[in-house]
Order: structure tokens, then sequence, then C-alpha cells
């Protein structure tokens, strides 16, 4: 019986940054030196990582892809002229194909588009690309099958689909190349793979955090081994890019289905794994057309590596869900601040329990020096709530200041007659304009501390508590920020640190102090209520037959949709946030402002109402 072929494959789980060509390859280059000391043979870089992902449309300029061809070049004779030229290297790029046109808007792959040699304008457009590096040279090129174009996906705007699978045989191991999507897709690359015939297929990722996404990323990585024959080695980018945010959770499965090992979420990281492959097993390797796509072969070194002691490979243990969630604000706001070179970031403290969390996660993710509070109390401002801000401030050792805004409101309603609903945003609009002031004096960020219930409806001011570069709970439900602060004051009570948020800013009933005894209860149904219709219509696109189904108040569905619905035009000019549910505001729901379609109650419960 033959002797299974050993292969020790790393994982590099990276952060790179958009648009940073010469940065990214950097980073390829030092995560490769740190592979080849720990003896890898092979290294997988995640999808694009040399221009960042999603690079939108810088992708379609020429002068950019044919940058990121360039640079993929002079990467491939970098890492040889640094000694690592022995190390294979997968690394995602943008490639640009010759031709002539702009890529079509249509990317369904069909068999006439497929055939080799055709004329077909798309030719000219970018392409989502994989490449092996090796001894100084560009060895093997796939381009992405599948392009998703859902939800925050826009890859068939950008990209041509793929036609070629390449097969390397690195060290008489045969390895396929795929890249992210197409490992959604069954009967896709990997089952040609199958067909094919190889040893051990890679898969490059930037597959964007949702909560409990890691819990889909292992059953799918085994249907498509499975389907592959042999062991998928599935590497996925880390960090946050605007409203996206990328947690890492690289990992690797047998063919059987047995996970070897796993990365920590959220943070960057070399996984090293050890593979035993049986190519005996593997009794006919085919090339050419299989399916929709071609086979085509590249053989490196048909000789094995020399035996080695494996070790096992470690998996990371997966992080309770409002931890996931934590993490995934902290990393989502640390990367879009130090990314765009933002020295630091200002905040209004109002004492309640959004100001208090969002707070929490800028000292988390920046530190305390560079994070200011600022109080800003009205007439309306209850003492519990001054007393609360300064308490939250100071559990977390960050700046604060406290400027009362009743002199500017007052110089306000001298000028011009406003009451109700005028009257009370005018004061949120009075904080807005002093915290932008204060951002523009001092070089800060402005964050907004609107959650995700009250961008849903409408409840956060335009030019006032809305305003602000960026906003960490834009996607956080209400319900949702209460347990962030529970779980959050618990990880710091069980390591005995102080714990940031201060009790009374999560139990009060919420308020916006707009008025004399003002709360959220006055004017919304609980939160319970609104966030588990707001989860149904927004998140899951359930129309009103269906709510009603589900069980909600007919009275409060309608109500609240109609809130949703209008609000629309607030949504579209409210700050970027990180996405952590199935549907984010934002690029992940688009829909008219100018919209006459309304979800409307059926007619037997219209009745049973009036």
């Amino acid at each position: 019986m033959t002797a299974p072929v050993q292969l020790r494959v790393a994982l590099a789980q990276v952060d790179p940054r958009v648009g940073d060509l010469a940065g990214n390859a950097d980073l390829v280059v030092d995560w490769t030196r740190r592979s080849a000391t720990d003896d890898a043979h092979l290294v997988v870089f995640p999808e694009m990582t040399l221009t960042g992902y999603p690079a939108e449309d810088l992708v379609l300029r020429e002068s950019f892809a044919r940058a990121s061809e360039q640079t993929l070049v002079d990467l491939a004779a970098r890492l040889a002229a640094d000694g690592l030229g022995d190390t294979a290297v997968v690394v995602g790029y943008l490639a640009h194909t010759e031709g002539s046109g702009p890529a079509p808007v249509d990317r369904t792959p069909t068999d006439a588009e497929d055939s080799p040699g055709d004329a077909n304008p798309r030719h000219g457009a970018p392409r989502n690309a994989a490449a092996l590096l090796h001894g100084g040279r560009v060895v093997a090129r796939y381009h992405k099958r599948h392009l998703p174009n859902y939800g925050v996906f826009d890859e068939a705007r950008y990209f041509v689909p793929g036609t070629e699978l390449p097969v390397v045989r690195l060290h008489g191991v045969d390895v396929a190349l795929t890249i992210c999507e197409d490992l959604w897709v069954e009967g896709g690359p990997c089952g040609v793979a199958g067909q094919a015939g190889v040893d051990l297929v890679v898969s490059p990722n930037a597959s964007p955090y949702e909560r409990a996404k890691d819990d889909l990323r292992l059953p799918l990585v085994q249907r498509r081994a499975a389907e592959a024959h042999a062991p998928i080695v599935y590497c996925n980018q880390v960090g946050g890019q605007d409203e996206l945010v990328f947690d890492g959770d690289s990992l690797v499965v047998t063919a059987a289905g047995e996970l070897l090992a796993r990365a920590p979420q959220f943070v960057e990281h070399l996984l090293t794994v050890d593979l035993a492959l049986d190519t005996a097993a593997v009794t006919e390797r085919r090339e050419g057309r299989i399916g929709p796509m071609t086979v085509t072969r590249h053989v490196l070194s048909e000789e094995p590596v020399a035996t080695f002691e494996a070790r096992p490979g470690t998996v990371a243990d997966p992080l309770a869900d409002a931890e996931e969630v934590w993490r995934a604000l902290v990393l989502g706001l640390r990367d879009f601040i130090d990314k765009n070179g933002m020295p630091s970031v200002v905040l209004g403290m109002s004492g309640g329990i959004d100001s208090a969390l969002v707070a929490a996660l800028a000292v988390d993710a920046l530190g305390a020096a560079r994070v200011h509070g600022v109080g800003l109390p009205s007439e309306y401002s209850s003492e519990g709530s001054l007393t609360d801000a300064a308490d939250s401030a100071q559990r977390l050792g960050m700046h604060y200041s406290v400027v009362p805004i009743a002199p500017m409101v007052e110089a306000y309603r001298s000028s011009v007659e406003l009451s109700g609903v005028a009257a009370e945003n005018l004061q949120a609009r009075v904080r807005g304009t002093l915290l932008m002031g204060l951002s523009n004096q001092h070089g800060h960020l402005l964050l907004a501390t609107s959650n995700k219930s009250e961008v849903a409806v409408g409840y956060s001011t335009l030019y006032g508590d809305a305003a602000g570069g960026f906003a960490p709970i834009k996607d956080v439900l209400k319900t949702l920020v209460w347990e962030l602060a529970r779980w959050r004051n618990a990880y710091a009570r069980d390591r005995g640190e102080v714990e940031p948020i201060p009790q009374n800013s999560i139990d009060k009933p919420p308020s916006a102090e707009l008025a004399p005894g003002q709360q959220d209860s006055d004017s919304l149904p609980s939160y319970e209520e609104l966030d588990a219709v707001i989860t149904d219509y927004v998140d899951r696109d359930l129309g009103m037959a269906e709510l009603l189904e589900r069980g909600h108040d007919p009275a409060i569905v309608a109500r609240v949709l109609r809130m949703i619905d209008l609000a629309e035009f607030k949504r579209r000019q409210s700050a970027p946030g990180t996405k952590i549910s199935l549907k984010a505001f934002g690029r992940d729901r688009r829909l008219p402002i100018t919209n006459r379609w309304r979800e409307s109650l059926p007619s037997v419960v219209e009745g049973a109402q009036s």
C-alpha cells in the first residue's frame, strides 16, 4: 500500500486594506515568511488580498486592474528574491483580461459564453482571481466562477465568471483552486474538481460576518469536500471594511468531513495544518472539458516532501453569541477609524444605554485616550442622566466634558416659533451642531449612537443625534443593546475589572428626554414587540400576511410598518455602521425613497380592528 503524501499548509488569515496594493503585498511577504519559518509548503491567503475586498467601483478602473496584475507579478519575483520561492503561495487579486468593452450587467454563465476563444466583450472586463506563485513566477491563475449578486454583494456588476479550473501538482499533490462563492454552489467547481480527480482544494474567501454565520460554514465546507472527494482549505479574510466586518474563522476539513483545524474569529492568525493525503486513492485524473469548465493541469513538482513528524491541528473554540457580536462591532469600529487615519472619536453622552454602549465599544476598540465624550444637558435632562453619563466616562477612563445647551436652545426659540416635535428635535440638532463643531475643531470623528430599532422607525433626528461619520450600533436592535451591555459588564466582572456600563443606564426606561417626563414607550410599542416586527419585516422581507401568520399583533404591525416605510429618506442620509444582522440598512437593504407600495392588512383583520 502506498504511504500517504504529506503536505504542511498554512492559512494566513490577514486584514488587508482596500486599494493598498503595496501594503498588501508587504502583508503577503511578511506572512509567507512566517509560514516558511514554520516549514509550510503551501500558504493560502484570502480572496482579493492584494486589492482588498470589496474594492467596489475601483475594479472598473483599468489603471487599478493593471496595477493589480503588475503587483502580482512583482510579488512572485520578490518572494523568490527574499528566499521564499520554494513556498507555494495562493493569493487573491484583481485580474484584467484582454479585450474591449465594459463588463456587462448579466453575469449568468452560459455554455455559449464558456466556449474557448469567443469574442464576447466580457473578456475585456475585470475578474475576481487567485493565483499560485512559486519559484518567482505566476504558475496558475483561477478566475472565480460563481459571482454572488445578493445582499451586500454586487459581483455581477463588476466581474466576468471564469471558465477554467487549474490544478497544480505540488510535491506530488494535485491542488485545485476555487474562490469563496464557488463553495456555496452544488455542482460548481468543487463538483468539477471531484470529477477531474484532485487531492486538495484551496479556497480563498472574503466572507462577511453576520450573526451565527460561523455555524453555516463548517457544514457547507463539509458538503463541498464530499463533492470534491478531497480535503478543503478554507481561508477567510478578517477585519473591517466600511459597513462590513470579516471574522476569519478559517478552517480545514477532510474529504470525510472531519474538522482538522479552525482559526479564532476577529484576529489575524496563521493556522497551520499537516495533511496526509492518499494520492493513490484518486484512480483517474482528467483534464479538458468537464461540464461547464475546462480543467487545466500544471506540474510544479512530482517528488513528495520528505517525511516529517505531523502535528495535530488546533481547533479554536467558538465564541458565545454576545461575545461574537461584541468583537465584530469592536473590530468594525477600530478598522474604520484606523484604516482611515483618524486619531480619535467624539460622542454625545446622555446617560442612556445607547451612548454608554457606544462609549464602551469605542474604548475597547481604540483605548480610552482616543475617546472623547461630551455631556449636553438641556432643561429636560434629569439629574440622574447627568450622573450616569459622568459615571460611564469615569468607569471607562475616557475624556469627558459638559456643555449645557439650554441657553443655545433658548436663543433659537427666541428667534423662531417652534412647537411639538419640531421644538423637541431642535435640542437634538443643537447637540449635533455642537458635536460636529468639536469634531472639526479637534479632528475627532463623530460617532452616532442610534440603534437599529430607532433607525428603522425614524426615531433619530436628522442633523441631530443621527449626525456622525460612523454609527457603531446602527445594525444593533435595542433588545440586543441591553443584552450586549449585560454581557460586557459580566465579562468585566468575571475578570475582576470595573463594569464599564452603569447599571442604572441599563435599568432605567429609555427616553430621549426632549420633553418633560418623556419615555420611548409613549410613542412606541415595547422594544420586544418592535424588534420582533423589524426582524421579520426588514431582515426576512416578510409581507403583511406572513407577519400576521407569525403571530404579530395586527395593530402594532400596521403602525410599525408605516413608520419604517416613511423613514427611508432618513436612512439614505445616515452614517455607515457595522453590519451584524442578516440584513442591515444601507448597502444590504436598498429600497426606493419615493415608493407608494404599502403592505396592507387583510380585509378580515381590518374589519376586526375598526
